[in-house]
C-alpha cells in the first residue's frame, strides 16, 4: 500500500477530456447557431449569423461546462470513497 495523501481531485486525463468536451460542445453550438440563423435570414446576414454563432457557442459551452464539473465532482467523490475502504 502506498503512502499518498487522500485527494478528491480527478485525474489529469479526466480533466483534459472534460476540457475537450467543452470545446467540442462550443464548436457544435456555434455551428448550430450559425445554421439556424443562416436558414432564416435573407440578404446581408453577416451580423445576425455571427451573433447566432456566438450565442450558440457560449450557451452550448456553458451547458457542457456544468455537465463536466458535475461529472468531475462525481468522479472525485467516487475516488475518495474507494480510497477510504
Amino acid at each position: 500500500m502506498t503512502d499518498r495523501p487522500l485527494s478528491a481531485l480527478p485525474s489529469t486525463t479526466a480533466r483534459v477530456v472534460a476540457f475537450v468536451s467543452i470545446l467540442v460542445a462550443g464548436l457544435a453550438g456555434g455551428t448550430i447557431g450559425y445554421a439556424l440563423v443562416d436558414v432564416q435570414c435573407t440578404g446581408d446576414c453577416a451580423v445576425p449569423t455571427g451573433l447566432g454563432m456566438l450565442i450558440g457557442s457560449l450557451s452550448f459551452a456553458a451547458g457542457m461546462s456544468i455537465v463536466a464539473v458535475l461529472g468531475l465532482r462525481a468522479m472525485g467523490e467516487w475516488r475518495e470513497r474507494n480510497d477510504v475502504r
